[in-house]
């Protein structure tokens, strides 16, 4: 579903996408784990774990990138997504995953870009909430870089999911 010409909402395996970039919902080693992360770092092959180890993690909210080796990504953003705890300061570090990802993309001419619903999974962020503020951020991004051409997919990993995002996006 499109939410907009330059936002599309799509329930796929993000690993397996045709665009430039994809985000890893990283934790803060960078070194892999469960869900999201540890897909894309199963999909990309050993290279990536090495590549990862150079970084030396990533704070919450931050974003570092790499190259996507064994993904049809040419390259992974990775950001740390905050762990759910119900403070103001979640939303304000959940929104920097998003417009630093997005920046960082910018930097390295990339105009393509697929997100997974960062937070929303074992980091325990609400999906509705988690929702709201991916598609606010990325509309601001999309309207403050209206210059740029970019085409952002939000993806979802379940049909719940789809319809929490699709749902907000028609608001």
């Amino acid at each position: 579903m499109k939410a907009n010409d330059r936002i599309d909402i799509k329930l796929a395996d993000i690993t397996k996408l045709d665009v430039e970039c994809i985000v890893n919902a990283a934790n803060k080693s960078l070194l892999g784990g469960g869900g999201v992360d540890g897909a894309i770092h199963r999909a990309a092959g050993p290279e990536l774990l090495k590549e990862c180890r150079t970084l030396n993690g990533c704070e919450t909210g931050e974003a570092k990138i790499t190259k996507g080796y064994k993904l049809k990504a040419k390259y992974v953003i990775h950001t740390v997504g905050p762990i759910y705890s119900g403070s103001a300061d979640d939303p304000v570090k959940l929104k920097g995953c998003y417009w630093n990802s997005l920046e960082l993309a910018r930097k390295y001419n990339i105009h393509s870009i697929a997100f997974p619903a960062i937070s929303a999974g074992v980091y325990g962020y609400p999906m509705k909430e988690a929702a709201q503020i991916a598609l606010a951020t990325v509309s601001e991004w999309l309207e403050s870089n209206a210059d740029y051409e970019m085409l952002v997919t939000l993806v979802c990993f379940s049909d719940g999911a789809a319809k929490i995002y699709e749902e907000i996006a028609l608001k």
